[in-house]
């Protein structure tokens, strides 16, 4: 043992500590491995954490109250909006004050707007009331009874209260009216059977998503097992026809679809030829949930059946071959021995689907009417026709969080790690 081992630490060939200089290169590996997975990092951020934090952001936010009616909100601090009474003249008076410098910045409209999401209505009172605000109220007389004589609309509690819950800068809001409830002073309490629609509509979703999922898994689960068994030549074939879809437009097919299975269309016309159907009863599969489904399944087939064909590419074939050599059936064979290595084919496959498709509006929005619309097709409606973005915000998180507790299950219940692409 040399004299540097037995009374010191062992050196490196530059002098240095062992421990400290291989500490040192590992810092620098990992340094370097940094480096070179950063860019993908930064695009991570940039197009996926960025977007959702903003999409959270905003189905809390609610700042336009609170910045267009500062005096106000101040003003209904101390008012009990239980008591079933008006607040005091000076809330009326910071309102009015609010309401012209509000029309003055031209920021009233967007505060109406706003409050229109939870009361209809509220868009013609704050326009004309904005207007008034602007040509100034009589500071001589009483604040409460002009506003009343301008709209009656102001002499009723319910106006004041929807003010007061939504003087925060922050609100639950959104959540509460996507899963069908309205916020009141005494609490959360369920919208009126007609104005539940958007848990009946995430429900719908969910459901037609599995429909979905385990047709694709049926039709597409003996097609992959004929393009892994075929010779090349005829799987070849095989895969070109499956391949086809992704070479046309979604659009164009689900237009064509549209045709096909119209009353006066080619499915129809083909039933009543022969004789399955009479001319006049001819099936409705369209702008319905029939057809939302036939058609979503079409266009999803390929991203089942590649997933298990590459699963079942690489299955030995000699292990059934031995199956059977041992006395097992050919359904036992298939069961006992194939089956069980295609489960991650089917895994990859079905979450594939199902994560696809319950994300799709073009599709649902052409051919399934009003029973066959995904939650997906609302929120792009409140974004695109009727903006309302923390709605739509609130309905894309409360979607975002079902499948990911899906998600969760299916890891707890198959496990992520048996899915595989091949």
């Amino acid at each position: 043992m040399s004299d540097a081992t037995a009374n010191g630490p062992v050196l490196a060939a530059d002098g240095t500590p062992l421990k400290k200089s291989l500490q040192r290169s590992l810092r620098h590996k990992k340094f370097r491995a940094l480096m070179l997975i950063a860019p993908l990092l930064a695009f991570v951020l940039v197009t996926f954490v960025a977007p959702i934090g903003a999409m959270l952001l905003r189905s809390v936010e609610n700042q336009i109250v609170p910045d267009t009616l500062p005096r106000t909100v101040v003003a209904l601090a101390d008012w009990d909006a239980t008591s079933g009474e008006l607040p005091d003249e000076a809330a009326f008076a910071a309102l009015a004050a609010d309401l012209a410098e509000a029309f003055d910045n031209k920021t009233h409209v967007k505060l109406a707007i706003r409050l229109n999401y939870e009361s209809p209505g509220m868009t013609s009172l704050f326009k004309k009331t904005g207007k008034a605000a602007a040509r100034r109220f009589d500071p001589d007389q009483p604040y409460r009874q002009q506003f009343i004589d301008l709209r009656p609309e102001w002499g009723e509690v319910e106006i004041w209260q929807l003010l007061k819950t939504y003087s925060s800068r922050y609100t639950n809001g959104y959540f509460v009216n996507a899963i069908d409830m309205q916020k009141t002073p005494d609490g959360l309490v369920m919208k009126p059977d007609g104005q539940r629609v958007y848990m009946a509509s995430m429900l719908r979703t969910l459901g037609l998503t599995l429909v979905i999922t385990l047709l694709c898994l049926t039709i597409g689960y003996p097609i992959a097992f004929l393009l892994a068994n075929l010779p090349m030549s005829k799987a070849n074939l095989l895969m070109i026809l499956v391949l086809l879809p992704f070479w046309t437009s979604l659009l164009v097919r689900t237009s064509a679809w549209k045709v096909l299975l119209q009353q006066q269309g080619v499915v129809n016309d083909v039933l009543v030829w022969l004789g399955v159907l009479a001319d006049d009863s001819r099936l409705e599969l369209i702008n319905n949930q029939t057809g939302t489904i036939i058609t979503m399944t079409h266009i999803l087939l390929p991203f089942m059946i590649l997933p298990l064909y590459s699963v079942m590419k690489g299955i030995p074939p000699y292990y059934v071959r031995a199956a059977k050599s041992l006395g097992a059936t050919n359904w036992t064979a298939f069961w006992r021995v194939y089956f069980p290595q295609s489960i991650p084919g089917i895994g990859a496959g079905a979450i594939l689907v199902f994560i696809l498709s319950v994300g799709y509006y073009i599709t649902p929005e052409l051919v399934g009417g009003r029973s066959g619309k995904f939650i997906s097709n609302w929120i792009a409606d409140f974004v695109l026709k009727s903006p309302n973005w923390g709605l739509a915000a609130a309905l894309g998180a409360i979607l975002l969080a079902l499948v990911m507790v899906l998600y969760v299950l299916y890891d707890k219940i198959v496990g992520i790690d048996n899915v595989k692409l091949g």
